[in-house]
């Protein structure tokens, strides 16, 4: 199994990590911290002990005071949130302790009215891969398939681990976390989620579609949020010129995890699945990528009210970008219609076309790039078009 060095970068005060499952949170911090104390929620018998008593931290960290870097790891730590109150306590009392505190979800510790230490420890997310973290081993047509989790994308039977993982979180997050109390609805819900997965939500259709009225349906998007399964990206607005849209545009965190909830049928339209699967794609690395570089851009789409739309904005105190992702290997002028119109009010504004070909060319002031060049130059910290243009 190959150890790919990952963009995350900890920091030296408490923190928590959030990310979904199998995105390798466990792995790179017993990597980052290899001499730390390990409380370990996925142990039956820890779990227990802590829920039971979670006042026991106390005397696990004091039978533990002499380990050498004084670093606490409690890994899934929305499992027993009452030991927040006494980590919180812990870190007052300024001895030096630095906790690690992963998760897949803060759902669950604003449930049980345990706060995430008001402010004392650091909010990070752990991404799936970027395609810059693998390098040459970055395969953009198998990325499509099976996405960018590294449970997934070191698995050898990668079809077999990714509807796995999927049911794992229907029934050992969502069931057993008493999420929602009806999972078979919720299995209907994720499917008519997926026909949404790169367009405008309308909570109308996809209650409709799943059987349950539209309050459930915004409880269930809640509940993806809060999982970090889906991402949700709103209107760019700012000195507009014309009428816009007003609502988001959502997406699975994962193009893998999409391609494989999506139902697919006789009557989808050539390219339609891979072609969202594409713009996912180039989102969830935008979106890693902004998060390691601490979130110093943000990030929006472009649609007016006579249906132009341009799929990504990126919008800085330095930079104003526009990305259109098409999933073709020929570029028309049709294709770059949006990014032209968008430049017409941003005169300003650097625009890609990413593609499947495998040229870069300018056309009518459009940089077209193949989409493979782009996410591998994608690293945090640098600006997303550097070295480009």
């Amino acid at each position: 199994m190959h150890d790919y060095t990952r963009f995350f970068r900890s920091a030296n005060e408490s923190f928590f990590l959030f990310g979904p499952r199998g995105t390798g949170k466990s792995t790179l911090m017993r990597k980052l911290f290899k001499d730390a104390l390990w409380i370990d929620f996925l142990k039956p018998q820890v779990e227990r002990a802590l829920q039971a008593r979670p006042e026991e931290l106390y005397e696990i960290i004091a039978a533990n005071k002499n380990i050498k870097q004084k670093q606490v790891v409690i890994d899934e730590v929305q499992k027993v949130p009452q030991v927040l109150s006494i980590v919180h306590d812990i870190i007052e009392q300024k001895k030096g302790w630095q906790f690690v505190l992963t998760g897949s979800s803060a759902r669950k510790i604003k449930r049980s009215g345990a706060d995430l230490l008001a402010g004392r420890a650091l909010h990070y997310t752990l991404h799936p891969f970027m395609a810059s973290e693998l390098g040459a081993d970055f395969n953009l047509q198998e990325s499509l398939q099976f996405g960018m989790l590294p449970l997934v994308n070191q698995a050898q039977d990668k079809e077999a681990v990714l509807q796995a993982y999927i049911e794992l979180y229907l029934k050992e997050e969502i069931q057993a976390e008493g999420l929602t109390r009806n999972i078979g609805a919720f299995a209907r819900f994720l499917e008519a989620f997926s026909f949404s997965h790169g367009s405008i939500l309308n909570t109308t259709n996809i209650a409709r579609a799943c059987e349950v009225n539209r309050k459930t349906v915004e409880n269930y998007i809640n509940i993806l949020q809060d999982l970090l399964l889906s991402y949700e990206i709103s209107v760019f607005s700012t000195h507009a010129k014309r009428e816009l849209i007003k609502s988001n545009k959502v997406y699975y965190f994962d193009a893998g995890v999409f391609n494989a909830i999506r139902p697919k049928g006789f009557l989808d339209q050539p390219g339609t699945i891979v072609g969202a699967s594409l713009e996912g794609l180039v989102l969830q690395n935008l979106i890693a990528w902004n998060d390691y570089s601490h979130n110093k851009s943000k990030l929006h789409f472009w649609h007016t009210s006579t249906d132009i739309e341009v799929d990504f904005i990126i919008y800085n105190e330095n930079e104003l970008i526009a990305i259109e992702v098409k999933h073709s290997k020929h570029v028309s002028h049709e294709d770059i219609k949006s990014l032209r119109i968008f430049m017409k009010d941003y005169p300003m504004a650097h625009c890609l076309l990413l593609y499947r070909g495998e040229t870069r060319k300018m056309q009518n002031g459009i940089l077209c790039l193949p989409v493979e060049e782009f996410l591998l130059n994608l690293k945090p910290n640098q600006s997303c078009i550097a070295g480009l243009f």
